[in-house]
């Protein structure tokens, strides 16, 4: 349990932040504090539950190394759920009573829309924050190892082809394909 614990600690720690910060927002906008717990931990438990379970996609090869297309696939439904969620415990905690928000639907379509936005920042800082994490656990867990040296190659590759491009643009440049500007108009 510790093991898988440690693997997915980059999404579970990256799910978790993103929540706590809306808490943080409630409190901010100047709802009480314990309304600000509530919704920071409200969101900030199911991301970091999400976040972990897309950690694991990744280790198991279920999603690919920096794409984004799986990523927004896996949040669009998990985000909206999250929100749901943060919604039914809110209410619960501010009116006694779990209530869905009125048009429900309306909300999980909206909530799907945002999704993308938080797909995109959850990528970000999880393709920052999780190389870095598994590079220290490489030297005691092989799993962790295995993903580190994915990652290596697939950022070895990615650094291998702009070189490519570059090289390509100074041949084309040299061999007067482009033509450096000179003068005005």
């Amino acid at each position: 349990m510790r093991r898988l614990f440690l693997l997915t600690l980059p999404g579970l720690v990256v799910g978790f932040i993103a929540g706590v910060l809306a808490g943080g927002l409630t409190a901010f906008v100047g709802q009480p504090t314990g309304a600000a717990v509530v919704a920071a931990l409200a969101l900030g438990v199911p991301l970091a539950l999400l976040g972990g379970g897309y950690t694991m996609l990744l280790i198991n090869k279920r999603v690919r190394l920096g794409g984004f297309a799986p990523a927004a696939l896996y949040w669009l439904v998990g985000f909206p759920l999250a929100r749901l969620l943060h919604e039914l415990a809110v209410s619960w905690y501010v009116a006694g009573t779990p209530t869905l928000p009125p048009d429900t639907l309306g909300f999980l379509a909206f909530q799907g829309i945002v999704s993308l936005g938080f797909a995109i920042g959850f990528l970000w800082l999880h393709e920052r924050v999780a190389p870095r994490w598994w590079a220290r656990l490489a030297e005691d867990d092989e799993v962790a190892r295995e993903v580190y040296l994915r990652y290596a190659g697939h950022a070895q590759a990615i650094f291998d082809a702009r070189e490519r491009a570059k090289e390509r643009r100074r041949a084309a440049r040299g061999a007067g394909g482009l033509k450096p500007r000179t003068g005005t108009r």
